[in-house]
């Protein structure tokens, strides 16, 4: 079977995991014949769902940071399975069909059929992947003795039918965060090096970050933040291609990389 996920080495002493796991599109042919959309459907609903050129930013960040950060990057589309949510009753977005495998599209039509199984995906796709994730924030914690998550994501301009929260503000970045897991030292160094881009906000439209489920809450050890970007700063939406404002991003990212690697005030 075709990984699913990779890890890409950084400096064997770093504690910072740059974390992507939406910036694909593919989807395997048949996760594919499980789908009800046509292609056209499928294609504008990736246009929607997918923070594109995400996994080139962490990319372009790893190799300018001086320090370089450990990546761990989904190689699969979010619907697939999507990582990042809880994978039970406690993920808020079942209420719209968008738990951790999708039944329902960014605007709310049907994705899957009503009688969809999602354990054979959870199996095949979902549980590697969370336990893939815990061992790379176990050898962070194994090589530097603390670890640093940075999870890398995107957003529309506009919001989607889908968001639970979007009438709140869209800033260029949001950062999400998690009040065991992200101390303010990390917010601040998030909100030096990406003060340049027209404003940063905190926990809208999306709050929260990723902390795999056997840290999460338990080891104060593990930091985490989650760097929101708005397409609009870098990208031709919905799914168009990246412009110049990536290689600033990717700057701005390998600051944040940077000071995260070295002790946090």
């Amino acid at each position: 079977m075709t990984p699913s996920f990779r890890l890409h080495p950084g400096a064997p002493g770093s504690p910072v995991l740059l974390h992507v796991p939406h910036s694909s599109r593919e989807v395997p042919p048949d996760v594919r014949e499980g789908i009800v959309l046509g292609d056209d459907e499928l294609a504008r609903e990736l246009d929607h769902i997918t923070d594109s050129h995400t996994a080139a930013l962490a990319d372009t960040a790893a190799r300018a940071a001086a320090v370089t950060p450990w990546r761990f990057v989904n190689l699969l589309s979010r619907l697939v399975v999507d990582p990042e949510r809880f994978p039970d009753e406690r993920e808020e977005m079942r209420a719209v069909g968008m738990g951790a495998v999708y039944t329902r599209t960014t605007h709310r039509a049907a994705l899957r059929p009503e009688e969809f199984d999602a354990g054979p995906l959870l199996d095949r796709y979902f549980t590697p992947y969370a336990r893939a994730m815990t061992d790379a924030v176990d050898a962070r914690l194994a090589a530097a003795g603390r670890a640093v998550v940075v999870d890398v994501h995107s957003y529309p301009t506009e919001a989607l039918p889908y968001e639970l929260h979007g009438t709140g503000p869209r800033p260029p970045i949001c950062l999400g965060t998690d009040p065991f897991h992200t101390p303010p030292a990390l917010v601040d160094a998030a909100r030096r090096a990406f003060a340049s881009f027209g404003g940063i906000g905190t926990d809208s439209p999306f709050a929260g970050t990723y902390v795999p489920l056997a840290h999460h809450g338990r080891d104060p050890r593990v930091s985490a933040l989650m760097i929101e970007i708005r397409r609009d700063v870098y990208m031709s939406e919905p799914g168009g291609p990246a412009g110049p404002g990536l290689d600033a991003l990717g700057a701005a990212l390998a600051a944040l990389v940077d000071e995260a690697a070295a002790p946090l005030g």
